[in-house]
């Protein structure tokens, strides 16, 4: 696929309708589609002209649970991320390890957390021998993420001069590192740490290794090895990627003991939910008892559980619902 392919005034439309799902009541989208037609093709005129400049960003901080800094860039240039992330995600995508879960076609974090769980039972032999996981975690991943190793690693694919030109006016369009809240920055993402991927399974041939955006995993018999890991590791995302390992989430843990991944606990036989987890579910949903989007949090918050092994705690939050709702009554 070449620029103008990627530029058709076919797919803008075809972007647009992707972009507007589940954001039609959103007071920016209704103002950019009483124009829709003008919007669009000024947009495709400025893309074929080369004179594209990507507007600026708002942002603002959400809680889910940590507190995140989004940025939010205005609906024309939402619409072209929405562009080349699919361009990039075709491109790319069969060259990401199986054991790759963020941001991808039929992975996620349930997939990931199946997927530990089944690689502990390998490592420990059906739990009959020790299962040591190393978990590592990049120091704040998004912005210090490279522009320049990042332009260098689409290259390796990317030949069209004019689909690099755009992809540089996206990336430069944040100051530093990659935004939260641009659809481009969850494959920019995946394309920078597929790097850290080879590098594990290809030269330090570790076979049981999970990622989820900045996250991973490694599991083996022996804590010695996992302990030796960690050096060559940091070097390598240091000297190639520009990247630091988090300091205090540096974590051996024996699969006895619980491995904290993506959400969840896994244990021998056991996925539990996370203790601070059921917590925050018990707090939030007594919060919204009566609120109109309740039974869409409730729902939300019961597809978690049913990954787990949580069928006393479902129960429990069920009776307490229904305490809530009859005290409300009252």
């Amino acid at each position: 696929m070449n620029y103008a392919d990627i530029i058709s005034i076919e797919n803008l439309f075809q972007a647009w309708s992707e972009f507007r799902k589940g954001k039609k009541k959103r007071k920016d989208v209704i103002i950019f589609e009483r124009n829709l037609e003008d919007n669009l093709f000024d947009l495709q005129t400025a893309l074929k002209n080369k004179v594209y400049q990507h507007g600026q960003y708002h942002d603002f901080f959400v809680h889910d649970p940590k507190r995140r800094h989004i940025h939010k860039a205005p609906v024309a240039d939402r619409i072209i991320h929405h562009l080349l992330y699919k361009y990039l995600y075709k491109l790319w995508d069969k060259t990401f390890i199986y054991d790759s879960y963020s941001c991808r076609v039929g992975k996620g974090t349930h997939k990931g957390v199946e997927r530990l769980k089944k690689f502990t039972r390998k490592v420990s032999q059906n739990y009959t021998r020790p299962c040591w996981a190393l978990k590592l975690d990049i120091k704040k991943f998004f912005a210090s993420v490279d522009h320049s190793i990042l332009i260098e690693l689409l290259k390796k694919k990317i030949k069209d001069k004019d689909i690099l030109w755009l992809l540089q006016k996206v990336i430069q369009s944040f100051p530093q590192g990659i935004p939260l809240g641009n659809l481009t920055s969850q494959v920019f993402a995946n394309i920078y740490m597929n790097e850290l991927d080879q590098y594990i399974k290809q030269y330090i041939k570790f076979t049981y290794y999970i990622r989820y955006a900045d996250d991973f995993v490694v599991l083996s018999e022996s804590r010695e090895t996992l302990e030796k890991m960690v050096d060559p590791v940091s070097q390598f995302i240091k000297n190639s990627l520009k990247l630091e390992l988090h300091p205090h989430k540096i974590i051996l843990r024996n699969l006895n003991w619980g491995i904290d991944f993506l959400g969840y606990i896994v244990l021998p036989h056991y996925i539990l939910p996370r203790t601070k987890t059921k917590k925050r579910i018990f707090s939030k949903l007594k919060g919204k008892i009566g609120d109109e989007n309740f039974n869409q949090s409730l729902q939300s918050y019961l597809g978690y559980l049913f990954h787990a092994n949580s069928f006393k705690i479902t129960e429990q939050l069920k009776n307490q619902i229904w305490m809530w709702q009859a005290e409300k009554l009252l």
